[in-house]
């Protein structure tokens, strides 16, 4: 249950999907036809990016709403500082319920190792950061058949035998759901789903949702690049083999995100079941996207748009006009003070993102020009040599490589594939000038100086786990 003041919260977040992948952003390969009536019935910010491309440091920014250079998750496989105010413990103190269902990816601290308990279970306290409602969560894995996921204890347990992991965690979700709507408290529900995540094989998606695709042509995208980025880390860059599977996985990956498309319908059917949907807000988006071969690349980590670049749909009936898609560059850490501010709570004076809540009701206010992005570093390993810093505007990225201080700039509207870096011309002078000023001055107002991936190793880890008196952004 719900009051007009303070709404229910539904957020659901995919692994890996990339806006441009959804039948909505005009992709016609794409099977997404309850996404793209979710982006119908509700505000699509068509400028969302994930500010630190990589699956933990999007999750610490989602859940503080500060940058990584404040949160210190700079690459995965580490342990999070617990001492910030979190996302969960505003809505703790304002009364709601707040379950979690699915992948965490802020407890282990180790590289590997990761059906060991002592990665995969995160113990009830401060390690949830606010969550301490109903928990069924593993910190990652990406099998889909055969897995698992803790409760209360490292026993790990067994989704039903057969079961599709995607399938039994939005069944999960939707208990949860029946059981809010007999309570008088508000809820918060937060279901973090692996797919469209690789491995891409027939074998981890059910054949049902894979056989639609056998005919559909996966060509290698407009900007594909035959020879890896030469700023790749190691997770990124792609071996001969890799490059001639690249159309199989395409397919897996949009058989994937056919079947969660399935299933944010089946969560959205619920809620109208229940007669839960007039006032709660239900949240579709992902924490970053997938290169596949463009720009030399796979994965994420990146500021390209096909890494960055994320669906981001907010449907609240009773509050929201249906249909529209501001502009304004939401980025990461703007979440948590965007959907405070729609649900009526107070933001934490420690939050560092905007609220951009103004936007999805359809009103003037402060916008920022250009949402900042980080990257520090290798995706899971303590290698120097990949850093970078970024700002896309609703026009134009600028980013600069720290190893060799390459600058490039894209027109994303004109050259929607980045195919075309504007750095060099003369011509765009004055704009490069302007968005390297106002990276820096964001750079400086969060205390980041870009350093290298190992100086974070040694000053602000233990065994890569973040410590609790390290003062995060200080230099």
């Amino acid at each position: 249950m719900s009051d007009a003041t303070h709404p229910n919260l539904v957020y659901v977040f995919a692994d890996q999907l990339r806006r441009s992948a959804c039948g909505f952003a005009g992709d016609e390969r794409a099977r997404t036809p309850r996404i793209d009536a979710l982006a119908r019935e509700g505000v699509e910010f068509r400028n969302a990016v994930s500010g630190h491309p990589v699956c933990a440091p999007y999750r610490a920014s989602l859940f503080t709403g500060k940058y990584s250079s404040s949160t210190g998750m700079v690459i995965n496989e580490l342990r999070m500082n617990t001492s910030h105010e979190c996302f969960a413990h505003v809505l703790k103190r304002a009364g709601y319920d707040v379950p979690y269902i699915g992948k965490w990816h802020l407890y282990a601290n180790q590289l590997g190792h990761h059906d060991d308990p002592r990665n995969s279970h995160i113990p009830r306290g401060p390690d949830r950061l606010g969550f301490d409602d109903y928990w069924a969560a593993y910190n990652f894995h990406h099998r889909y058949y055969d897995t698992y996921y803790h409760e209360e204890s490292p026993e790990k347990m067994a989704y039903p035998e057969g079961a599709y992991e995607p399938d039994a965690q939005t069944d999960m979700a939707i208990a949860q759901l029946r059981q809010a709507a007999r309570r008088e408290s508000p809820f918060a529900l937060f279901l973090s789903l692996g797919t469209p995540h690789d491995p891409w094989s027939p074998d981890n998606v059910p054949g049902e949702y894979l056989a639609p695709f056998a005919d559909v042509d996966f060509a290698l995208p407009p900007n594909y690049k035959a020879q890896n980025d030469p700023h790749a880390d190691t997770w990124a860059v792609l071996g001969p083999a890799q490059r001639t599977k690249l159309s199989e996985w395409m397919r897996v990956y949009y058989a994937m995100t056919a079947n969660l498309d399935w299933n944010v319908g089946r969560l959205a059917d619920e809620l109208d079941n229940l007669g839960l949907s007039e006032n709660t807000i239900l949240v579709f988006t992902s924490d970053h996207g997938e290169m596949f071969g463009a720009q030399g690349r796979r994965a994420k980590n990146i500021f390209y748009e096909e890494a960055a670049r994320v669906p981001f749909i907010v449907r609240w009936p009773r509050t929201l006009s249906s249909g529209m898609t501001p502009d304004a560059c939401l980025n990461t850490p703007d979440i948590m003070p965007t959907l405070l501010s729609l649900m009526g709570l107070g933001i934490p004076e420690t939050v560092e993102g905007t609220d951009l809540s103004h936007c999805a009701r359809g009103e003037d206010g402060p916008e920022p020009e250009a949402a900042f992005m980080q990257g520090m570093g290798c995706t899971a390993d303590w290698v120097d040599g990949h850093e970078w810093r970024a700002v896309r505007t609703k026009t134009h990225t600028y980013a600069r490589f720290r190893v060799d201080g390459l600058e490039v700039l894209y027109d994303n509207v004109a050259d929607p594939f980045q195919t075309a870096d504007l750095a060099p011309d003369p011509a765009h002078g004055q704009l490069l000038s302007r968005l390297r000023d106002l990276m820096q001055q964001r750079m400086s107002e969060l205390s980041d100086s870009v350093e290298a991936c190992t100086w974070y190793r040694d000053n602000w880890t233990e065994n890569r786990i973040i410590r609790r008196t390290a003062t995060l952004g200080a230099r």
